[in-house]
């Protein structure tokens, strides 16, 4: 990528994207800073992963991004309880946005993202479309601590009121797959009658998929899931899994990173009256997941 040079590159300003684990979503997130970085010839963009998926992971990142000068950062929060220091001492240096995940007990300018209670509803109707009839049913996420894990298990509960669906309990694995795996696994064997098995983060989804599948129980036991894992989306389209609940990683990284420069600038007015910029959600299923896949693999091969 080629940048006009300004007065001298020591000039650029840094923004910087910091997720919370590494997954085919946020792949796709760092497309749309790219974007943003083809655009922002006065800015040098970065993106973290954290090591670990922890709150004192991105607790490094921030500290060395605020001894860099870092002029905006952008950051889906593992836990933002534990986080509200750290997050308002960037605030008090730089511009902090949130993305993926809210922390509104911070200073931040404004959180860019989905509405997690109402994508939580979204599957919710998956799970009753899953189960007309009613059912036991298991959800698997990274952490209960971060916002949207919470925020999408009660838009679930929401839509489930007054059904015969039951969640027996929700599976924590720490972002660890491996154990995420196993959590389906020892689900599928504690719990011989289960009926629906949901994924609440991306990687969550194809960790199901794959124990259902070698466990022999596809078609027995539904999965309804989040994110548009490559995975997700083949057992969609084999009948493994019911849908997923999609939402826009590329406009959170975009749109992120071009509100930073504009709110850097001056421009206030990209941060709505309630600090809430909301991004859609969508339903992908048996129906439109063709269509969906070849946009998303497109994504993930530039």
């Amino acid at each position: 990528m080629v940048f006009m040079p300004t007065t001298g590159a020591q000039e650029k300003k840094t923004l910087a994207f910091v997720v919370n684990v590494p997954a085919d979503f946020w792949t796709i997130a760092k497309r749309g800073t790219e974007k943003a970085q083809a655009e922002l010839q006065n800015y040098n963009i970065e993106f973290f992963i954290p090591g670990e998926m922890s709150a004192a992971a991105q607790k490094r990142i921030l500290e060395d991004l605020l001894a860099r000068g870092v002029a905006g950062v952008a950051i889906s929060p593992v836990n933002p309880d534990d986080s509200t220091a750290i997050l308002n001492q960037v605030a008090s240096q730089a511009v902090l946005f949130t993305h993926d995940a809210d922390a509104p007990n911070s200073n931040r300018a404004m959180y860019i993202g989905t509405d997690n209670v109402d994508a939580g509803r979204k599957a919710g109707e998956l799970m009753k479309r899953a189960l007309p009839d009613g059912g036991k049913a298991m959800l698997f996420v990274g952490t209960m601590d971060a916002a949207n894990a919470r925020e999408r298990s009660q838009g679930i509960k929401e839509a489930i009121a007054g059904t015969k669906i039951e969640i027996i309990d929700i599976r924590t694995d720490g972002g660890d797959q491996a154990k995420a795996k196993a959590n389906v696994e020892d689900t599928l064997t504690k719990y011989p009658d289960i009926d629906l098995l949901v994924g609440l983060w991306a990687y969550n989804t194809p960790q199901i998929y794959n124990a259902v599948k070698a466990a022999g129980v596809e078609g027995k036991v539904k999965i309804v899931g989040f994110d548009e894992d490559q995975q997700t989306l083949k057992g969609i389209s084999d009948g493994a899994i019911l849908g997923t609940v999609v939402q826009q990683p590329y406009e959170f990284g975009y749109q992120s990173m071009i509100k930073l420069a504009k709110y850097i600038e001056g421009d206030k007015s990209v941060v709505p009256e309630n600090k809430l910029d909301i991004v859609p959600t969508q339903i992908i299923d048996k129906e439109n997941v063709k269509e969906f896949a070849q946009k998303t693999a497109d994504l993930l091969k530039k």
